[in-house]
C-alpha cells in the first residue's frame, strides 16, 4: 500500500544535480536488486539439487533395507515418513 502511495505522487521539482544523483542511486539500487535475484535463484537451485540428492539416497537405502528384510524372511515394519516433494524431480 505504501508503494502505491509513492507511485501516485507527482514528481518533485529537482535541480539537475539532484536528478542526476537520484538517477545514479536508482541505477545502483536496481543493480543490487538484480544481483540479489541472481543469488536467490542460485540458492534455490542448490537447495533443490540437495533435496533431490537426499531423496535419491533415501530410495537406495530403503531398497537395501527392503532386500535385507526379504533375505531374512522377516516383514519390513520400518515406518519411514514420506515427504512429497513434487518439484524436486525437476531439479536444476
Amino acid at each position: 500500500m505504501a508503494i502505491e502511495k509513492w507511485n501516485n505522487m507527482a514528481p518533485i521539482m529537482l535541480t539537475e544535480e539532484q536528478k542526476r544523483r537520484y538517477e545514479e542511486t536508482l541505477g545502483l539500487v536496481r543493480g543490487e536488486l538484480e544481483q540479489l535475484d541472481t543469488e536467490l535463484v542460485a540458492e534455490v537451485a542448490r537447495a533443490k539439487q540437495r533435496l533431490f540428492d537426499l531423496q535419491e539416497a533415501k530410495k537406495v537405502v530403503r531398497q537395501i533395507y527392503d532386500g535385507i528384510c526379504a533375505r531374512l524372511g522377516i516383514p519390513n515394519d520400518l515406518k519411514i515418513q514420506s515427504i512429497d516433494l513434487p518439484d524436486i524431480d525437476e531439479h536444476a
